[in-house]
């Protein structure tokens, strides 16, 4: 037999009135036990027990502090560095334009100069077939 067979079989003849009295008593008897189980705040080893969970509590509240700090510094440098590298890249773009247009206008003053030099060409070719005539 279970031990759920023998309470039922305990019950099975008794009348309402013994079945309340009993609940009520088993009822009575959880309460007492919860009572007894009470915790006392004025026993030293109760407050010692609430010192060291007071002490992790900050110690916890302090790493994630730290943790939180590091996030942040580590979020605030990428930042710099990404904006100094927009910076840089700005300055690239700047300087490479600049550089273009310095060799557009290197390659503009070669052809202005060779333009130059095929006319005082042309000139004294012109000049030379005049003077044999």
């Amino acid at each position: 037999m279970q031990k759920g067979d023998k309470q039922r079989k305990s019950n099975a003849g008794a009348g309402f009135g013994e079945r309340m009295t009993t609940a009520a008593a088993a009822k009575q008897a959880l309460l007492e036990k919860f009572r007894a189980n009470k915790i006392d705040v004025n026993d030293p080893a109760y407050i010692e027990q609430q010192a060291a969970r007071q002490a992790a509590a900050a110690a916890r509240a302090e790493r994630e502090a730290c943790r939180k700090a590091e996030k942040d510094a580590a979020k605030t440098q990428a930042i710099a560095d990404r904006k100094a590298a927009q910076e840089a890249a700005a300055a690239q773009i700047i300087a490479d334009q600049a550089a273009r247009e310095a060799a557009e206008a290197d390659a503009a003053a070669a052809l202005v100069a060779l333009e130059a030099a095929r006319k005082a060409a042309r000139d004294a070719r012109y000049a030379a077939r005049k003077a044999r005539k």
